[in-house]
């Protein structure tokens, strides 16, 4: 069986580079240069036989959506990580609006069927601006519009790095302060909030790296092989991805992204540390090229 293929964690292929995918997937490979080895680059094989699934990691499918029709005719499995939230232009800044992606996320799962579609709601940021009671009513109203739409919704807390300290800083310019360490009886009435309502519309409600089970959250995994058994009659893994951090859960997979190539400019994200830079790298891109960068 082939691998797993994320497309993917450190970029949103489907949404800014659909076009450079779909060539790579008809040449049956891409190169993938090393996250941090400057000069190694993977070849990474592409065509039916090799890849088990493709997982997409997203927040705007549509641009790759006219092309799942060649990807069903030749064989390939694939499922779509939705990342859904509603913190607007002022955190998520090249974004489309909640109603479009509402709509996206509904056509999408009317084509591939509920399962195939995981909602992410994440990251879950608080701050005097968007508190406990503005994540609870914010996802109870896209839950409800979600709802038939799809079978589980993952959440997690938003990361501090490092890296994306730049980011938060400019949060903290426009009026948004994030809370590093909410407290105990928020946490606690928001995830079990959060939970309820997931469960009033009919989705199973699963955690990303974070210990939630207090909080009647079972600890989940992105990438589940519990899951894919289930969709796909295909047995993967054994055990977790170790290229992840500790707490991650996921199955083995191969990234075909790259870092710093994303120009969403979603302030708390850690994969794009400089905006302008991914900005250049969406715009030179060549969909005949087999890396999705030039190295």
């Amino acid at each position: 069986m082939g691998a797993i293929i994320s497309a993917s964690r450190r970029t949103d292929i489907p949404a800014w580079y659909a076009d450079w995918f779909i060539a790579r997937v008809e040449e049956g490979f891409c190169d993938v240069p090393h996250p941090r080895v400057r000069g190694r680059v993977s070849r990474i094989p592409l065509t039916p036989e090799e890849v088990a699934l493709f997982v997409f990691w997203t927040k705007n499918p549509a641009p790759l959506e006219p092309h799942l029709p060649r990807l069903d005719r030749r064989g390939y499995r694939y499922v779509f990580l939705y990342t859904l939230n509603a913190y607007g232009r002022e955190i998520e800044r090249g974004i489309p609006d909640r109603a479009g992606r509402i709509a996206s996320f509904r056509r999408l799962a009317a084509r591939v069927g509920a399962e195939r579609v995981v909602w992410r709601y994440d990251p879950i940021l608080l701050s005097a601006r968007t508190g406990v009671d503005w994540h609870l009513e914010q996802f109870s109203a896209i839950a409800r519009a979600l709802s038939g739409s799809t079978s589980r919704v993952i959440v997690s807390l938003v990361d501090f790095y490092r890296k994306t300290g730049p980011g938060f800083r400019e949060m903290e310019r426009r009026g948004v302060q994030a809370e590093r360490t909410p407290g105990e009886r928020d946490l606690g009435i928001l995830i079990s909030g959060l939970a309820a309502t997931a469960r009033a519309c009919g989705m199973e409600i699963r955690s990303c790296a974070e210990p939630l089970e207090r909080f009647g959250v079972e600890a989940g995994k992105c990438i589940d092989d519990v899951l894919i058994r289930r969709l796909f009659g295909l047995t993967v893994g054994p055990g977790r991805d170790r290229g992840q951090r500790e707490a991650c859960r996921c199955v083995p997979s191969r990234d075909i992204g790259v870092y710093d190539t994303c120009p969403g400019g979603c302030l708390y994200c850690y994969a794009t540390t400089d905006a302008e830079r991914a900005r250049r790298a969406a715009a030179r891109c060549d969909p005949a090229s087999g890396a999705l960068v030039r190295t």
